[in-house]
Formats: C-alpha cells, sequence, structure tokens
C-alpha cells in the first residue's frame, strides 16, 4: 500500500528544496524526491551563487515578490546560523533607452527604491573594475547582491528535515497520476499518493506536466571564473554583481567569492536548446571564448586565465516569465518552473507560494504574470 503524504515535492533545486522547508513547517507529512544526488550539477542552481537584486528590469510585478524573498533569506540564515545572503550592490548597466536600464529606473521609481543613475567615466570611478563602453549608463541600487545557491538548498533540506520531511536522492519519477482528488507519483523504486503534488523539475519538468510541451525548453548556460590581473578591483566590497548588455551580448557578474576568480555568464550563451538529459555539460573553448568577448568589452582587467567553466541549465518560456499554476484539468499538480534563468533569487518566497496553493491558502501576491494559461 502507498504510503499517504499531503504533499510530495519533485525536484529539490531551488524552488522545490524551499517547497519542502515551508511544507513541513506548517505540519504538513512531506515527501520530496530528486532524481540526482541532493546538490548535484546537472540542473539550474549550482556553481557556487546566484544574484539578487531589487531593481528588477524584467518587470515591476516581481518587486514585492523579492521583498519577500530577502526576508525569507534572512529568516533561514537565522535558523541555519549560516549566512546565505551577500550584499554588494547591483548595476544594471547598457546604452541610453536599453531595456536593462531603462525597465531597472522605471521599478527604482514604481516602488520608491534606492538608486543612483551613473555614466560610464562616473560607473569606473566608483567601481574601477568597471570600464563601460562610453555614452553607457549604469543604474546602481545598494541592496542587490547573490545568495549562495548551492548552500542555500542544503539549508532548506535541512530544515525540512528538522521539521519532519521525507527526502529521497537519486530515484527517479516516472509519472504522476492524478485521480479522484488525490495523485499518485510512480517513480524507480515504488508508487507514492498524496493530496497534492508540486512538480519543481526543472529542464524535466514537461517530462511530467505535458501541457508545457514545447513551451518550457532547456538551454545551455556556462558560468567561467577567471583570475583577474587586478584581483583587488573586483572584491566584494568594490564590485557590484551586475546586469551589462554590450555588442558582445548580456552579461551578468559577480565580485570574487568563494573561487578566487571573477564570475561571467553570458545570457542565452550560445543559443542552444534540446532535451535536458542530453544537452552537454562539457565546456569548450568556444563556451569560453564568448565569455571572454564580454570581459574584453566591459571588464578588460578581469579577462586573465581560466579557473573554471560550469555548464548548467535554464528552462525558458517564450516570454521568459515564471510559471507558477495548477496544471490544467488537474489541481492536485502544482508547477513551479520554467524560471528561464532568473528564478534562483525567488526560490525562498516561491516555496512560500507553492505551500499557499497546497494548502489552499490564498497569496498576497499577484500572480497573473505566471499563469500557464498565458503561454
Amino acid at each position: 500500500m502507498p504510503h499517504p503524504y499531503d504533499v510530495i515535492v519533485i525536484g529539490l533545486g531551488g524552488m522545490g528544496s524551499a517547497a519542502c522547508w515551508q511544507l513541513a513547517r506548517r505540519g504538513l507529512r512531506v515527501l520530496g524526491i530528486e532524481r540526482f544526488d541532493i546538490g548535484h550539477a546537472m540542473g539550474s542552481s549550482h556553481g557556487l551563487n546566484r544574484i539578487i537584486r531589487l531593481a528588477y528590469f524584467e518587470h515591476p510585478a516581481y518587486v514585492p515578490l523579492l521583498k519577500r524573498a530577502y526576508e525569507l533569506w534572512r529568516e533561514a540564515e537565522t535558523l541555519t546560523a549560516e549566512q546565505l545572503l551577500f550584499i554588494t550592490g547591483s548595476i544594471d548597466a547598457g546604452p541610453a533607452g536599453s531595456r536593462v536600464v531603462e525597465g531597472s529606473l522605471a521599478t527604482c521609481r514604481e516602488h520608491g527604491l534606492a538608486h543612483e543613475l551613473l555614466d560610464a567615466a562616473e560607473t569606473h570611478r566608483r567601481f574601477p573594475g568597471y570600464c563601460l563602453p562610453a555614452g553607457n549608463l549604469a543604474v546602481f541600487q545598494p541592496d542587490g547582491g547573490f545568495v549562495a545557491s548551492e548552500r542555500a538548498i542544503l539549508a532548506h533540506l535541512s530544515l525540512a528535515v528538522q521539521a519532519g520531511a521525507v527526502i529521497h536522492g537519486r530515484e527517479k519519477v516516472l509519472a504522476v497520476e492524478p485521480g479522484n482528488g488525490r495523485v499518485m507519483v510512480v517513480t524507480e523504486a515504488g508508487r507514492y499518493e498524496a493530496g497534492r503534488v508540486v512538480v519543481a523539475a526543472g529542464g524535466w519538468i514537461s517530462d511530467l506536466v505535458p501541457a508545457l510541451k514545447g513551451k518550457a525548453v532547456a538551454e545551455r548556460q556556462v558560468l567561467g571564473w577567471f583570475l583577474p590581473k587586478k584581483p583587488e578591483l573586483f572584491a566584494m566590497e568594490r564590485f557590484p554583481v551586475s546586469n551589462a548588455v554590450s555588442d558582445a551580448g548580456h552579461f551578468y557578474q559577480f565580485p570574487i567569492w568563494g573561487i578566487p576568480g571573477f564570475k561571467i555568464g553570458l545570457y542565452h550563451h550560445l543559443n542552444q536548446t534540446g532535451d535536458a538529459e542530453t544537452l552537454s555539460r562539457v565546456p569548450t573553448p568556444e563556451d569560453e571564448a564568448v565569455l571572454r568577448a564580454g570581459m574584453a568589452a566591459m571588464f578588460p582587467e578581469a579577462n586573465g586565465p581560466a579557473l573554471r567553466l560550469s555548464a548548467c541549465l535554464f528552462t525558458n518560456t517564450e516570454d521568459e516569465h515564471f510559471v507558477l499554476d495548477t496544471a490544467p484539468g488537474a489541481p492536485e499538480i502544482i508547477v513551479a518552473s520554467p524560471c528561464s534563468g532568473h528564478g534562483f533569487k525567488f526560490a525562498s518566497v516561491i516555496g512560500e507560494i507553492l505551500a499557499d496553493f497546497a494548502t489552499g491558502k490564498p497569496s498576497p501576491f499577484d500572480l497573473s504574470l505566471f499563469k500557464m494559461g498565458r503561454l
């Protein structure tokens, strides 16, 4: 006989791990299932850290979620006695009129966020690691920084276990079968029954939620760490995290932390999409070359020897907004993801939102932007 759980969470990355904690702390019987190792490097959340920022150029509707996310990251820090959130300030940079600059400014103004608008010369004076092209602008917002993503997943799962959750690693889910107000989850190891299921399977989500076939598309990304020529310019106290657009592309950057190098990534890297199972995780010279092009354009003092390259996945919707909804015709199945390469910073609050979905509690947030039916 299957063991009855209140909620089963499938996928224990950023969103799934947070959901396990938020559900278990409410006293629910929770089972979390991960097909790979706990804390694996096959998905979207490894590579040490992820940017968090309030000046959200993508859409002002994200800001209320971000404010709650900051609170919940701090709460998790307190409960685990481990720092997860690091504040460096954030920069959104690009040509005047670009989406990154104008979107960031609009969000700051709409939500009354502290910010400064700097030209390229002032940005370099304040933060010498930045060498933006002449005519570029930068929106500096002091509350940005990064979340220690790998630590955060383990922190959420530790808190979940302490609250009574059961966690299974290395167990592939084969099917999710709703019926009669319950859900059966079939894995390689057995069958489990629950009242609700949260599917937070990242690049594999459309295997379990057919409505997302062709709408949740896995994309290969590569992050790089490089030893700067002048490491002091890229220390945490001197180098804010950033989104920066140039002719070479839209790049995102971190100060030195963990690995002794400057970290950089390129949105839509080489535009390689496909099946999450088969996309290559092996970095290539071409991967390194496109990251160096970004450094050459905007961060020349960072363009030193390569220290590490690491492949990960984005799972994108066409409009690059999230999906937070129930599956069509199956309200017992709660869908969390794809998050289109900018979701991890929200993991703490999305975990809380998913717990609200699972318990029938109205969300305090406007989630209309994330409905599946828009796709």
